[in-house]
């Protein structure tokens, strides 16, 4: 799982991520790259208390049970979400230490510039 923004994974404009961050990384993006994936997590970031049953995800999509569920596995998977089994249902909740430190690492500090665009001169190679 990622670190904290600060000490493993600096913010994009910091310095370039090493192979093992983007390769991280790049397991949450794909997780959020699915629309489905992305509503489902927005419906348990979103619910008041901060949990949701399964039972209230699945009818708000044009889906099976276990299509939804596998949808929910891969968010678990990329540290999005974690589960509770309570009887029958399942209960899903953020974890909110993923999204913020995905904030941090898109975030740039206030008032900071972009760093400035290295140059090539006309006629060199590149």
């Amino acid at each position: 799982m990622l670190g904290q923004t600060d000490a493993c994974c600096p913010g994009l404009l910091t310095a370039p991520l090493d192979e093992d961050q983007a390769t991280e990384l790049a397991k949450v993006f794909k997780a959020l790259g699915d629309p489905v994936r992305l509503r489902l997590l927005s419906m348990i970031a979103s619910r008041a208390g901060g949990e949701v049953c399964v039972c209230d995800l699945t009818p708000a999509f044009d889906l099976s049970q276990p299509t939804i569920s596998h949808h929910l596995k891969l968010l678990k998977q990329a540290g999005l979400i974690d589960s509770e089994r309570r009887g029958t249902w399942v209960y899903y909740r953020l974890l909110p230490e993923m999204t913020d430190r995905l904030a941090g690492i898109l975030t740039r500090p206030a008032g900071e510039p972009l760093p400035l665009a290295v140059e090539t001169p006309a006629g060199a190679a590149s």
